[in-house]
């Protein structure tokens, strides 16, 4: 018996006259075209991508350009984290002018959450700024990183340290994209949608528990629905609290304990970002408990959701391991959360329950992280 894929989802990001919307479904890709028309003057793009998306993905996307007319350049960057450099910056931005982009152009980001986020912090600069649509290819990318405008490349001291906020005029997030990824990319980007449901959406990470199979097997209707219920909860913190001052700092569950692990692990790809921010979400609330703070039951069922899905919940090589306490502690104090030597950090008082606790007692958090290490 076949299976007709849902329809697509739009979901808005209301930013006043800067306000865009993400279409999300099977199929969506096939939209890239006719929304990209009304806002070129000339019928040409600029498409980043890396190599491995590029031979995946291009031929599909060339073809729905040309269908509308539209012709397109391309540039192909390493894959990895370590792209997100001011190397590559420098030389896309030097693509750009050298094809002669202008601020009337569009820059397509296709690919994942590296491509996206100097993508967007080159378009941000070029000339000023040109309009740039998001393509995301991975399911992390799909729910975090395409919506909301953070852009980035990395300094040898930390993650994301140099950027900008400057949205996208567009995101398409077609969830039959995502056939192409290893199990693993995905287990890192569903780990990304676990967080929404830990924020402020309880009966979300209670349907994540009866459901979270389908999702990771990438059923039309499950991929669909917890892709849309995720852009939809990012969407709205974003339209509340662009810049994070505020309330958007809530996104960021699991991403100090999980940015400090990257850190101390140089950016190497045995440790993929949503796996670090899975680890720093369990973290996140066995700390919240250790502190009294967060339900043991509540720690302990985050722990389990994790591991039931393939994912890590704990310090990875933890006695004797690459990671000791006061490296991760120092490690989240260069935060680029941090300010006036105070770390925030986002915890729980139970699934969600997030809140902002704007100074976190380090000497609490390194006892705590060397229990989790094994250190004593």
């Amino acid at each position: 018996m076949s299976v007709t894929a849902p329809e697509l989802e739009t979901v808005s990001v209301d930013l006043g006259a800067r306000s865009y919307d993400i279409l999300v479904g099977h199929g969506a890709l096939a939209e890239l075209g006719p929304r990209l028309l009304p806002m070129l003057k000339q019928k040409r793009v600029f498409v980043l991508t890396d190599e491995h998306v590029e031979a995946a993905h291009r031929a599909r996307v060339e073809a729905v350009l040309e269908a509308s007319g539209i012709r397109s350049s391309w540039l192909a960057l390493t894959p990895g984290e370590k792209t997100k450099s001011f190397t590559n910056l420098e030389a896309i931005l030097d693509w750009l002018l050298e094809g002669g982009a202008d601020r009337s152009d569009i820059l397509v980001a296709l690919g994942g959450g590296v491509i996206g986020d100097i993508a967007g912090l080159s378009a941000s600069l070029m000339k000023r700024g040109m309009g740039f649509v998001q393509v995301p290819t991975t399911l992390l990318a799909q729910v975090d990183s395409s919506v909301g405008g953070k852009t980035a490349v990395n300094s040898a001291r930390g993650k994301n340290l140099i950027g900008a906020f400057y949205q996208p005029r567009l995101v398409i997030a077609d969830t039959e994209l995502l056939a192409t990824l290893p199990a693993r990319e995905l287990r890192a980007g569903y780990a990304e949608i676990v967080k929404y449901g830990l924020i402020k959406d309880p009966a979300f990470f209670d349907w994540l528990e009866a459901n979270g199979a389908r999702v990771l097997a990438l059923e039309a209707d499950a991929i669909t629905y917890a892709v849309a219920v995720s852009c939809r909860a990012k969407a709205a913190i974003v339209a509340e609290d662009e810049t994070e001052k505020g309330v958007r700092a809530l996104l960021n569950l699991g991403h100090t304990f999980g940015h400090a692990l990257e850190a101390a692990n140089n950016y190497r790809p045995d440790l993929l970002h949503g796996e670090a921010v899975a680890i720093g979400m369990a973290l996140a609330f066995r700390y919240g408990a250790a502190e009294g703070i967060t339900p043991a039951e509540d720690a302990a069922r985050v722990k389990r959701m994790l591991e039931s899905s393939g994912l890590q919940a704990a310090i990875p090589g933890r006695q004797g391991g690459a990671y000791t306490a006061a490296e991760l502690v120092r490690l989240m104090q260069q935060d680029k959360k941090a300010s006036g030597g105070k770390v925030p950090l986002i915890l729980a008082r139970g699934i969600g329950q997030a809140y902002i606790h704007p100074d976190a007692d380090l000497a609490a958090v390194e006892k705590f992280l060397r229990s989790e290490t094994l250190e004593g």
